[in-house]
C-alpha cells in the first residue's frame, strides 16, 4: 500500500456529521499519510477543530474564509478568525480556503478581492502556504495575486479546472505553486487529462478530494471522500504512463514542497 496525503477535503461538514470518525479511518486504510482540512467560515470552525483533535496526526487544519461563505460583515468573522491564528499560527499547515467565485454571484466581487487580499497578508505575515479557490475567477486571482506571490512560500490552486492557457499561466507566474487535481480527472468527458498530458509536469501536482464533493469514477454520484484519492492517482498514471508507485512518491514530494509543516508530522 503506498501512503498519499489528500491535500484538500471538508471532513468536518454536516456531510460527515454521522461517521468523519470511520471516513478517517478508511482513508488511513487506504494509505491516506494526512487529511488537510480547510476552513470555510467562523461557524464551522468549530467542527473542523473537533476533528483535527480527535485525529492529531491525520487530519491538520488550515484558516480562512471560502469566498461565497462571506457573511454580510465579514471583517468581524475575519477579525476572529486573525486572532485564533495570531495566538497559535504554528498550529495550521496554510491559509485557505481563500480566494475569488465569480458563478455564482458578481455582485460582491470587489468584497471578495479585499477579503482575498486581507488572508493573503496573513500568508505573508506567517509565512504559510495558501489554498486558492478560482472559480469564474481566473484572471481576478492572478491580478490579486501576484502582487504577494513572491512573499508566499508556497500554494495550491486547488480544484484546478482552467483551459491549457490558464494551467501555462498559474505555472508561469506562480513558480512555486502546484496544481490540485481531484476527481474531475477520472470523468468520461474530461478535458482535465489532455491539458495535464500537455502541459502541466506531473511534479507540479497534488492529489484533494474536496470531500464531500466531485467524487471520482467509479463512485461519481455518491459521497466523497478520502479513501477513494487512489482513483484520481491510478488515472495520472494512466496519463503520464509512469508506474504507480513513482507517481505517489512524487506526489507526497509535492504535497511536502507546497506544505512545509508536514515533513515534521
Amino acid at each position: 500500500m503506498y501512503s498519499f496525503i489528500d491535500t484538500h477535503t471538508h471532513l468536518y461538514t454536516e456531510e460527515f456529521a454521522d461517521d468523519a470518525d470511520e471516513v478517517v479511518l478508511r482513508a488511513v486504510n487506504a494509505g491516506a499519510a494526512h487529511l488537510l482540512l480547510p476552513s470555510i467560515d467562523l461557524d464551522s470552525f468549530s467542527s473542523l477543530m473537533d476533528l483535527c483533535r480527535r485525529h492529531p496526526d491525520v487530519c491538520l487544519p488550515m484558516i480562512g474564509m471560502h469566498p461565497t461563505e462571506m457573511p454580510d460583515c465579514p471583517h468581524e468573522a475575519l477579525d476572529r478568525m486573525e486572532e485564533i491564528l495570531d495566538e497559535n499560527p504554528a498550529a495550521f499547515v496554510a491559509i485557505g480556503e481563500i480566494g475569488i467565485d465569480l458563478y455564482w454571484d458578481t455582485s460582491r466581487k470587489e468584497e471578495q478581492i479585499d477579503i482575498f487580499k486581507r488572508q493573503l497578508e496573513w500568508a505573508v505575515r506567517y509565512q504559510l502556504p495558501i489554498s486558492i479557490h478560482a472559480r469564474s475567477a481566473h484572471q481576478e486571482v492572478v491580478e490579486t495575486l501576484l502582487p504577494y506571490a513572491d512573499k508566499i512560500p508556497s500554494g495550491v490552486f486547488h480544484c484546478f479546472g482552467g483551459n491549457a492557457d490558464e494551467a501555462c499561466e498559474l505555472l508561469d507566474k506562480f513558480p512555486h505553486f502546484a496544481l490540485g487535481i481531484g476527481g474531475v480527472l477520472t470523468y468520461k468527458k474530461s478535458t482535465l487529462p489532455a491539458i495535464l498530458q500537455s502541459q502541466v509536469p506531473l511534479h507540479r501536482i497534488v492529489v484533494e478530494t474536496d470531500a464531500p464533493y466531485l467524487t471520482p469514477h467509479p463512485h461519481r454520484g455518491k459521497r466523497n471522500e478520502p479513501s477513494y484519492i487512489p482513483y484520481v492517482v491510478e488515472k495520472l498514471a494512466e496519463i503520464y504512463e509512469t508506474p504507480v508507485d513513482e507517481v505517489y512518491q512524487m506526489l507526497l514530494n509535492t504535497s511536502h514542497q507546497m506544505f512545509p509543516s508536514l515533513k515534521g508530522k
